[in-house]
């Protein structure tokens, strides 16, 4: 009896390539367990998990799911499908182009993770498993069952370490750990699918036109979530439900379809965006609609300087105050020195304006320092700033700011005879004030998206890339690198003050402390630009999803109390560690931080 070995210098064969899961289980038998496991899920999402209702959502009825059931119901319907794609079965195909089984352990990991949060937390709340009826255990099985099976299918990695054949137990378990960790990792990375074919247009537009309200609706739902158990519920299934459509190819293919279709994608993200105060019967929601439409429209704007022209810029939310100061000073507040009251295009132009002049006035003298050192000094500009208007009090300075206080009693806009403080009537459904703010932020976003889009696709915005690729380069190939950064500092405090012209009128006030560099309320200097960064640097969409996202997660986590920063700044830690080119990443950045990715045929210039 021969022992065959195998050495470094043995040819790999595509069969070496396939690990074993994590768990030792035939791929076949692996395959069919998560599938049934989460068919099992979806039932079990039908029966009482508790006696009673004391636990919110009403998790007592059998026959209808409930709050936290709904997404478990989800996770295991989409873990059932990529099971189902895995089989080949005529229609599901299309689910998993890039391969399913990535997709399917990180449904499993969905629908285990918020079953058995929900029951940790319903024994926590309520005083001990004697809580969970019967059809609670059954998910907790279920979902257990669910993952074990998805753990066990193989992991794909090229060009794996070798393992010795002798090796096993504890050695073998630390080899099929490793391959595990990288695979999750993977999840966070770019999908590699196949293009998708060619369809017809109207087929393609369709496609879009579905993804884009099925994400109104995760967003409806997740800004409308009602006590915090549900949003953390919601955070995990969207979380690692998005990772697994990411894994399976589809976001790839969608991001095909959507770049052939610039304009009507623009176009239908708008008009979905539009959809949403439709949605809301008050306008407690609406609320955070428009300060998260403002923070992504400031955000917008600092892409601009940290995307495109890569010039790290820690005091840009001091330039949403000039503009906020500057339109509520010719608002007509009787706190303003300025007995004047300015229609709303003129409170526009001074806000934009003004905000215009401190970004030469600031980036003349210092945008010829580059790196940390720029930094610091914008970092100092943002604090001079809050200080400054802090002493305009009459007591240290001139009376122009009334200091701490700041301006109050800002009145509402009005514009063409429209009072945007009361309600209207609109196709028959009564919009209140702050969803009247959320259609001109609306516009505002829009106007600000196509200056940014336009810009990137100029010759100034190809010499803002040059410029942040390589200066000495750039300067060398004849670029005057100080002209277009001071450009790019100065389009970019406009559209902040832009913005903050609605904030001031928004919020009624504007105080000193609402532009600190960091502080728990959003928006402030260290907030957008991790709205930049977790987003995706240099693109349209990355800055408006990673400003949403850090809007409305500390809105709706205000419950963690001090812990709050502690679980957000983990949460960034984690998102950059396994994906640090961003959410909707460009194409370039993409490439730089994953150097094996096939490399596309036409890079774009400033992304979608």
């Amino acid at each position: 009896m021969t022992t065959q070995t195998t050495t470094a210098d043995t040819p790999r064969t595509p069969a070496d390539s396939a690990q074993t899961g994590l768990i030792a289980l035939p791929p076949h038998i692996a395959r069919a367990v998560a599938t049934g496991g989460g068919a099992l899920t979806v039932i079990s999402a039908f029966l009482a998990w508790t006696w009673t209702a004391a636990f919110p959502g009403d998790l007592t009825v059998y026959g209808y799911p409930g709050g936290l059931q709904w997404l478990v119901l989800v996770a295991g319907a989409l873990t059932t499908l990529f099971g189902l794609s895995s089989y080949g079965v005529r229609g599901l195909k299309w689910l998993a182009p890039a391969g399913a089984d990535s997709s399917i352990r990180l449904a499993a990991l969905a629908a285990f993770s918020t079953t058995w949060f929900t029951l940790i937390a319903i024994s926590y709340q309520l005083g001990g498993l004697a809580n969970l009826e019967p059809g609670g255990f059954i998910a907790g099985i279920a979902t257990l069952a669910t993952l074990i099976g998805a753990l066990a299918l193989p992991f794909e990695r090229p060009e794996p370490d070798p393992a010795d054949p002798d090796d096993a137990g504890w050695d073998q378990f630390r080899h099929n750990a490793r391959a595990s960790f990288t695979t999750f990792k993977a999840a966070f990375a770019s999908g590699t699918a196949p293009a998708p074919r060619k369809m017809s247009s109207y087929v393609e537009i369709l496609i879009i036109v579905a993804a884009l309200s099925l994400g109104l609706v995760v967003f409806t739902y997740g800004i409308g979530t009602e006590y915090d158990e549900l949003f953390i519920g919601f955070l995990i299934t969207a979380g690692f439900g998005f990772a697994s459509l990411f894994k399976a190819g589809l976001v790839s293919q969608l991001s095909v379809l959507t770049a052939r279709h610039r304009t009507v994608t623009m176009a239908g993200a708008f008009a979905t965006a539009a959809a949403f105060p439709f949605t809301q019967s008050d306008d407690q929601y609406a609320t955070i609609g428009v300060y998260i439409l403002i923070f992504a429209t400031v955000a917008l704007g600092l892409n601009i300087v940290v995307g495109l022209a890569g010039l790290l810029d820690l005091g840009y939310v001091a330039f949403l105050g000039v503009g906020a100061y500057a339109a509520a000073m010719v608002s007509g507040s009787p706190s303003s020195p300025f007995d004047v009251h300015f229609p709303f295009w003129g409170a526009v132009l001074v806000g934009a304006t003004a905000s215009m002049v401190f970004g030469v006035l600031i980036g003349a003298p210092t945008l010829r320092l580059r790196g940390d050192y720029l930094a610091i000094v914008t970092l100092g500009f943002g604090e001079i700033f809050r200080i400054t208007v802090n002493n305009l009090d009459g007591t240290s300075g001139p009376d122009i700011t009334n200091g701490s206080n700041g301006i109050s009693s800002i009145p509402n806009l009005q514009m063409f005879g429209f009072d945007f403080g009361i309600e209207h009537s609109i196709f028959g459904v009564t919009i209140g004030r702050f969803a009247n703010y959320f259609f001109l932020m609306l516009l505002i976003t829009l106007i600000v998206v196509v200056v940014f889009r336009r810009s990137g696709d100029s010759r100034i915005g190809r010499a803002w890339i040059a410029i942040r690729e390589d200066e000495t380069a750039a300067l060398a190939m004849g670029i005057n690198g100080f002209r277009v950064k001071l450009i790019a500092f100065a389009l970019g405090a406009t559209l902040a003050g832009l913005a903050g012209t609605v904030q001031a009128h928004v919020t009624y006030t504007v105080t000193p402390e609402q532009y600190q560099f960091a502080h728990v309320v959003p928006p402030n200097s260290a907030f957008l630009l991790a709205a930049v960064v977790l987003g995706g640097m240099g693109t349209i969409s990355g800055p408006l999803v990673g400003a949403a996202l850090l809007y409305l997660i500390p809105a709706k986590l205000q419950f963690l109390g001090d812990y709050q920063l502690l679980a957000f700044g983990l949460a960034l830690v984690l998102l950059m560690r396994f994906r640090p080119e961003g959410l909707i990443p460009n194409r370039r950045r993409q490439l730089e931080f994953h150097e094996s990715a096939e490399a596309p045929t036409v890079l774009s210039k400033t992304g979608v």
